[in-house]
């Protein structure tokens, strides 16, 4: 059940917040937004990396609230809202309903 359960939580993270950010084009952007672009699909394979490594859905969950707080992830999350793309922060809501239906704390 702990597996399914992380597989749904990562899978509801990639759906709602990191395929927007890998499937963003730089089509039409300047060059500032084109290298910020750049920047924040690195980071996002990386975020996805780390999350699918975790052990449990409850490491998911931990590591989620801490993302929203950490200071490297603020500032990709404003660069996410410059670019007009999805941040954590947007998502936490939801994300938070889908681990207290999924029996995660």
């Amino acid at each position: 059940m702990a597996d399914s359960a992380k597989e749904k939580l990562v899978d509801f993270l990639k759906e709602r917040a990191f395929d927007p950010v890998l499937d963003a084009s730089a089509e039409g952007r300047s060059d500032t937004e084109k290298e910020k672009l750049e920047h924040v699909q690195r980071a996002t394979r990386s975020e996805i990396d780390r999350f699918e490594g975790y052990d449990s859905a409850h490491e998911v969950v931990v590591n989620f609230k801490r993302d929203l707080d950490s200071e490297p992830a603020q500032r990709v999350h404003r660069e996410l809202k410059d670019l007009g793309l999805p941040t954590l922060d947007d998502i936490a809501g939801d994300f938070e309903n889908e681990a207290q239906k999924l029996g995660v704390a």
